[in-house]
């Protein structure tokens, strides 16, 4: 046979398109030649292959090689199609006794003895995989990875001779059995270690609850950081799917997922001095950004107001539409990000506006442009603003602390389990024509809301917000419709929103 053809899987995004590898042997001068859009480290791939095919005892063709990456118009990055180059080869040249490979994908780099090594992005090609009926080849460090994928089956050696044994023996090709790994717990912050704050740990409950974004305002050390890092230990465990999708995420960024296995949401706190690359993705080679690493969980922006005006407004969009949107001159990706933002700060350059011991010493001028880095069209997209001030001596050095967590997020389930069922969401994904459904207002309630707007000058991003906060209120006071003390609530929350940003 002088010609081959292998599948394998690129990696383009979070997907993993299918790609042909055809290897055809001809007379002529020797030469190895790749073709089909590679770069540099595919293309290196050759002397990879040759010295894998050599030190694992087998015969390196002395003639014309041509490797042909198909479709040739989609980019192609990385070793990952090493070990389906190689078998290409041996294939070709008659090395091989296999009669069919059309069923089996194959994803591993090649080390120069032979040995698999593992790559980014096994997830996203082993549910594609899996979606078009084949079994796949990977690396003993991507088995459990690939493993996550039901009804997938699953191949894998330690080095280029074992797979070809394993392939040419049908008897030794047999599937990898999943591991029965203990998934080990890690230690959650619990909201017991917080004092007081009760307004901050209701509002903190209400955001978990209906999936919220809240901004925390208050002088240094009152506590906010300790709020935010909470978060996590109340929401719901992530589902199947959304776990499949969020480690999808992590395996192109090459990422350890470990800690996703036990259905935690993801917690991400990038530093201010963060770009917006960092912060959205991108690059030459488009790789996702910290919102997409915290897709389904929590972002956390400590310092709100370090972060560059630039850095900022770049979150606007994903907040919405829930994904980012990456274009370069070669290929649009989207990565998904929808995540529930959390965010810090203090009311003035030294921290001290609004404390009861009057420490702060900032002018009206100083104050106004500290608070103004932070845009009203990014505040507008927050739906909870909480004062957190500083504790007295007395209440801080006080034995015992509030609610656990186990406790706040049993009311957080119970709310969840009541949205989940109605509409099939949070009540922050609410969109706008399902507000008319499910978030519909009594005469009483609705005179009020208008009220409010008017007097408070909501946009009408903000009054949506408003609205979806009060369901969330309402269902986890187990009511059918939002009355006045949800709206109120929620309201109140919007106000407060008012005094966060002018201390």
């Amino acid at each position: 046979m002088a010609l081959a053809i292998i599948h394998t899987r690129a990696q383009l995004g979070v997907t993993a398109p299918l790609v042909n590898v055809e290897i055809h042997l001809s007379g002529g001068l020797p030469c190895f030649a790749i073709v089909g859009l590679p770069e540099a480290a595919v293309k290196e791939s050759r002397e990879r292959v040759r010295s894998a095919l050599l030190n694992s005892g087998f015969d390196f063709p002395a003639r014309r090689i041509t490797v042909n990456l198909a479709p040739a118009d989609l980019p192609k990055e990385g070793g990952r199609y090493d070990l389906a180059i190689a078998l290409g080869i041996l294939l070709a040249s008659d090395q091989l006794k296999v009669k069919q490979l059309q069923a089996y994908e194959f994803m591993a780099e090649l080390g120069l003895g032979g040995e698999l090594r593992p790559v980014r992005g096994v997830l996203p090609a082993a549910i594609a995989c899996q979606e078009a009926g084949n079994a796949c080849w990977v690396a003993q460090g991507n088995v459990a990875e690939a493993m996550l994928v039901d009804d997938l089956t699953v191949f894998s050696d330690s080095d280029l001779l074992s797979v070809c044994n394993s392939l040419s023996d049908e008897h030794r090709c047999s599937p990898t059995n999943a591991e029965s790994t203990t998934v080990v717990s890690t230690n959650v912050a619990d909201m017991a270690d917080i004092k007081g704050q009760h307004q901050a740990r209701r509002g903190l409950e209400i955001a978990a609850a209906g999936g919220h974004n809240i901004l925390f305002s208050g002088p240094p050390g009152s506590g906010k950081s300790m709020l935010a890092s909470r978060l996590p230990g109340l929401l719901p465990q992530l589902s199947r799917k959304d776990l499949l999708e969020t480690a999808a995420i992590y395996s192109v960024a090459g990422m350890d997922s470990s800690s996703l296995l036990a259905g935690s949401r993801p917690f991400r706190a990038p530093h201010h001095t963060a770009s917006s690359v960092a912060l959205v993705g991108g690059g030459s080679k488009p790789r996702p950004g910290e919102i997409s690493l915290a897709h389904q969980g929590v972002l956390f922006l400590d310092e709100l107001p370090e972060f560059p005006r630039t850095v900022l407004e770049v979150l606007r969009e994903p907040l919405e539409s829930g994904k980012v949107e990456i274009s370069r001159v070669a290929q649009q990706l989207s990565f998904p990000a929808r995540f529930q933002l959390v965010a810090a700060m203090n009311p003035c350059p030294c921290g001290y506006l609004g404390d009861s011991d009057g420490r702060c010493r900032c002018t009206p001028d100083q104050i106004s442009r500290y608070q103004h880095k932070i845009s009203g069209p990014l505040l507008d997209r927050i739906d909870l603003f909480s004062w957190v001030p500083g504790l007295p001596a007395e209440q801080l050095m006080a034995r015992g602390g509030g609610e656990s967590s186990d406790d706040v997020r049993g009311r957080v389930m119970l709310a969840h389990e009541l949205q989940m069922q109605r509409q099939g969401c949070r009540n922050a994904e609410l969109i706008t024509a399902d507000l008319e459904v499910y978030c519909a207002l009594g005469g009483v309630e609705q005179a009020l809301l208008i009220n409010a707007m008017q007097r408070l000058k909501l946009s009408a991003r903000a009054a949506h917000r408003v609205l979806k906060v009060a369901r969330t209120v309402a269902d986890m006071n187990q009511s059918e419709n939002i009355n006045q003390t949800a709206l109120l609530e929620a309201l109140g929350f919007r106000f407060n929103g008012v005094q966060v940003v002018a201390g």
